[in-house]
């Protein structure tokens, strides 16, 4: 069953392959959100500090019933942060907020500032620094892997010009109407694990007609159909499914 599959990092840490992201869930509600998705079969949490719930993802891990040890939570840098001092006190926020000794993974959210994101000045030395604290988190033990999200081929190459831990993720747009596979294959490439965010294209493909015919045809749901597409075409790595939780009962077939 999928939700008891994992991939490896290259450091040799084990993550799941499905993922639950909490985007749009205000804090008071994503406690019983974490609470519902480890009782469905979720074992990685998703959130960031731009998403406001850390400390109520905090809440939820420890309400839910199982072992920290058991979960695999994620949280990102805020794409705002290009300094090495700002990044390290964010670091350290992020572990205070959400209350846990250690969080799993966490990840520069983007190469540039939401204000500017898509504009020419890709921000290389400022993610450099980010990075930095990042890695110095990784091996003080506040972080066991780090990496990065909507990293285009020049950002990867300007974190590995300069690093000393190389990104383990990079969490991508990618879903049946929207495959980067050149971007896919060159993090590949790299040893970089490609997390696929908004596998749903932000609910588009559930209207999708011919994703509904294929679901009709063979009677399993939208959500499931998407989800098995994505799997097969084995360019996705992990799924992140935001706000949300998707049972997946019949991934046995897989």
């Amino acid at each position: 069953m999928i939700l008891k599959e994992n991939y490896y990092l290259s450091n040799g840490i084990e993550i799941p392959k499905l993922r639950l992201g909490t985007w749009r869930i205000k804090n008071d509600n994503v406690v019983q959100a974490v609470v519902d998705a480890v009782k469905t079969g979720y074992r990685h949490i998703d959130t960031a500090q731009a998403y406001a719930n850390e400390s109520g993802v905090g809440d939820g891990i420890r309400a839910c019933g199982q072992n920290k040890e058991d979960l695999f939570i994620t949280s990102k840098l805020a794409a705002e942060i290009k300094s090495y001092e700002k990044a390290v006190s964010s670091i350290d926020q992020t572990l205070k907020t959400i209350r846990l000794d250690y969080i799993d993974m966490m990840i520069i959210h983007g190469p540039q500032p939401w204000r500017d994101f898509g504009n020419k000045d890709r921000y290389f030395e400022g993610n450099r620094a980010a990075w930095r604290a990042l890695e110095e988190a990784y091996k003080a033990g506040k972080i066991r892997a780090i990496g990065v999200s909507k990293f285009q081929k020049e950002d990867h190459n300007n974190i590995l010009s300069d690093c000393t831990v190389k990104p383990m993720v990079n969490q991508i747009l990618d879903h049946i109407s929207n495959t980067p596979t050149e971007l896919i294959q060159y993090t590949q490439e790299h040893g970089i694990l490609v997390e696929a965010y908004s596998p749903i294209a932000h609910g588009e493909l559930l209207k999708n007609k011919k994703v509904l015919e294929t679901a009709e045809k063979y009677g399993v749901s939208v959500k499931y159909t998407i989800i098995i597409v994505d799997y097969l075409v084995q360019y996705v790595s992990i799924f992140l499914f935001f706000s949300h939780i998707i049972k997946v009962n019949n991934t046995n077939s897989i």
